[in-house]
C-alpha cells in the first residue's frame, strides 16, 4: 500500500523561488529548524544543482494553527539550489550515514560578476556551502503536512 503522504502533494502547497537575497530570506524562515538525514542530500555535478529533502515545520501555518486549536505540523519539502558549480562543507562527518541535521540558517554571499555562495548554516557548528553562478534556490512541498511529533512549534529565545 503506498504512503498517502506522498500522493500529490495538499492543495495550497508551497512552491517558492528564490532569485533575490530578499526573497531568499522568505525561504531561509520557512526551512528554519527542518531536519534531514545527511543521506537526503544530493550534490548533481553534471546538472549543476544540490537537492535537499528537508523535514521542516509549517511555520507558515503556525498562526493559523494556534488560533484553530489544533497541533503544529510538518511537511517534507525539497530543497533545489541551481546553477551550483562547486560543493563543501564544514562541521559534518560526512562518512556518519545515520547523521541528521538540522538547518539554523541560509544566507548569500554574493562575489563578483553575480557569482556567490549559499550557505547553509547548521546546528552544531556544521555548514554546507555551495558556489553558484547566480541565486535560484526553489522550495517546494513534496507531501501532505502531517502533525508534528510534538504537536507544538519551536520556541526560540529571543
Amino acid at each position: 500500500m503506498a504512503d498517502a503522504r506522498f500522493e500529490d502533494a495538499a492543495e495550497g502547497a508551497l512552491s517558492l523561488r528564490a532569485e533575490s537575497p530578499e526573497d531568499l530570506g522568505v525561504i531561509a524562515t520557512l526551512v528554519q529548524d527542518a531536519v534531514l538525514p545527511i543521506t537526503e542530500i544530493v550534490w548533481e555535478a553534471k546538472a549543476r544543482r544540490l537537492a535537499l529533502l528537508v523535514n521542516r515545520f509549517r511555520w507558515e501555518d503556525k498562526a493559523r494553527a494556534e488560533a484553530e486549536g489544533r497541533p503544529f505540523e510538518r511537511v517534507q519539502s525539497l530543497l533545489v539550489i541551481s546553477d551550483v558549480t562547486r560543493v563543501a562543507s564544514s562541521g559534518i562527518d560526512r562518512a556518519d550515514r545515520d547523521l541528521v541535521l538540522s538547518i539554523l540558517d541560509i544566507a548569500w554571499e554574493a562575489g563578483e560578476d553575480g557569482v556567490g555562495q549559499l550557505v547553509l548554516t547548521l546546528a552544531g557548528d556544521g555548514a554546507i556551502a555551495a558556489t553558484a553562478e547566480c541565486l535560484s534556490v526553489d522550495l517546494r512541498d513534496v507531501t501532505r503536512p502531517y502533525r508534528a511529533v510534538s504537536g507544538a512549534a519551536p520556541v526560540h529565545p529571543e
